[in-house]
């Protein structure tokens, strides 16, 4: 890519194409928006960094926004999704030794299967997935989804692994690290109880539920939280992503006073967390959301937007999944010719005809266009859709432009 404007970009040929992945939920408010990029060029101009041994203007406002935002009594500012997961599991064994009274060195934090919270070392050995923690160990115990004492799974999903976990090892457990709905696993969206039912269990075993909404937050599903839908209120929230609305790094955790206070001053810090600069972003990235509406919008363009895609009745789309814009169909590849097609060459497919999606697996494509596109601009992307579509039917693979490339 070589720009890019609301829904839009461009490469540096020239060539336009609608962002249908809107860099996995980072560009909600649309690429280059104006308020933003206006509030990142002011502050530029002022105060870049400070570093946290400073007070600087801008956090203040910054903090005060956030936390009566999102209703969360303080926040701790970091710069990465990533970041922000560490801090979150960092934060929740200290409160699990400190107000729970787990044995020092003997806090658990519990995932489910399938998730994604990032990259660093910590947040892989929570992870299922061979690409991202095979050959990376060893490993950081008495974290993710397996059960230490059963070595059982705890599948996303389905509450009686949850609860055999809690049963097993509840007077251990610290937190349980959540996905509202799981991203890179295939827009997977839980049964409407499993949030709310984890969350009791939760309550029931003094286990702090920690919501990992850096891809599913700020508006994306057609609520503020992903997790609004299931009538919770997480003990934290880690944000990233459009936190910024893709212009700066800005992360954060979101908690009240008892859970973020077992952090003492000296304990925990970063050097760009909190800067004048993302403090100013954040704040316009947030205000844009309320201020256009997009709440109510992705709600309602998502119902439009699924319904379309049911609507073509093609052959090849097994599943509409999503909530808001976050959204995925899954390829019934039993239905083509058997050549090797897969989510892949369809993705090719759609570029062809002037639509960017990424598959997040084999037979899955992730549809996330950025909340401000318009009920025309949705329409023209379910035309290209079904057009690719109809064309991956009868296309050979090496007549497919980018086939020979290898999928990243």
């Amino acid at each position: 890519m070589d720009r890019g404007e609301g829904i839009w970009v461009w490469d540096p040929e020239g060539n336009k194409y609608m962002d249908f992945l809107s860099a996995y939920s980072a560009v909600n408010q649309g690429h280059c928006h104006p308020k933003i990029l206006k509030a990142l060029t002011d502050q530029a101009s002022r105060l870049c960094l400070s570093s946290r041994a400073f007070y600087n203007s801008v956090f203040p406002k910054y903090a005060k926004y956030v936390t009566e935002y999102f209703k969360y009594d303080m926040v701790l500012p970091m710069s990465t999704g990533a970041e922000a997961v560490e801090t979150g599991i960092k934060l929740a064994r200290r409160w699990g030794y400190d107000k729970k009274g787990i044995p020092d060195g003997e806090a658990i934090v519990l995932s489910a299967t399938n998730n994604f919270h990032g990259r660093t070392m910590t947040v892989i050995s929570m992870s299922t997935d061979p690409s991202s923690r095979g050959g990376f160990g060893p490993y950081l115990p008495n974290v993710g989804c397996m059960c230490p004492a059963g070595k059982g799974s705890i599948r996303y999903n389905n509450i009686g692994d949850l609860e055999k976990a809690f049963e097993a090892h509840g007077p251990n457990v610290a937190a349980f690290l959540v996905e509202p709905i799981q991203g890179e696993a295939g827009i997977c969206v839980p049964d409407n109880d499993y949030l709310s039912r984890a969350y009791e269990l939760c309550k029931k075993h003094n286990v702090l539920f920690i919501a990992d909404e850096i891809q599913t937050g700020i508006a994306r599903t057609g609520a503020m939280l992903c997790i609004e839908h299931s009538g919770v209120r997480p003990d934290m929230v880690l944000l990233g992503k459009a936190l910024s609305g893709g212009v700066y790094p800005v992360s954060a955790v979101l908690a009240d006073k008892d859970i973020m206070l077992c952090i003492k001053p000296g304990e925990h810090g970063s050097t760009y967390g909190g800067n004048p600069l993302g403090c100013a972003v954040a704040i316009a990235a947030l205000e844009v959301v309320k201020e256009e509406g997009l709440v109510e919008k992705s709600r309602k363009l998502g119902e439009t937007f699924r319904s379309s895609l049911r609507s073509l009745n093609s052959p090849y789309i097994k599943e509409v999944r999503g909530k808001g814009l976050l959204n995925a169909i899954e390829i019934d590849e039993s239905k083509l010719e058997g050549d090797g097609k897969t989510a892949w060459h369809l993705c090719l497919l759609l570029k062809q005809h002037g639509l960017l999606a990424k598959p997040t697996h084999d037979t899955i494509i992730r549809l996330a266009p950025p909340l401000c596109i318009t009920a025309e601009e949705l329409e023209q992307g379910v035309g290209i859709i079904r057009d690719s579509l109809e064309k991956l039917a009868h296309v050979n693979v090496k007549d497919i432009p980018g086939a020979e490339e290898e999928e990243h």
